[in-house]
């Protein structure tokens, strides 16, 4: 039901085009200062979509985003003594 979607970063020599990104998939975030566009896209067209997108020539490096691929579920470390004998005392 649900499609993967990943991120895609897009960095630009000129925000004019910016807008036209939007075509490929939901721009997320267009960062005026460091020249890039944060573009979602569903993730089993990722790689013709970084290929068309880096044609363009006011494109200068188009990068995916790892993040689908991270590992988030995390250790738990020791727990702190002092807090634990908090909690028994019921502060």
């Amino acid at each position: 039901m649900f499609v993967q979607r990943q991120g895609l970063v897009i960095w630009l020599y000129s925000l004019k085009q910016a807008k036209m990104l939007r075509r490929f998939g939901n721009v997320h975030y267009v960062s005026k200062k460091l020249k890039y566009v944060v573009l979602y896209c569903n993730q089993d067209e990722l790689e013709v979509i970084m290929e068309k997108i880096n044609s363009f020539s006011f494109v200068k490096k188009v990068e995916p985003s790892y993040k689908p691929f991270l590992k988030m579920e995390f250790e738990n470390a020791a727990p702190d003594k002092a807090k634990e004998y908090d909690y028994k005392m019921g502060i």
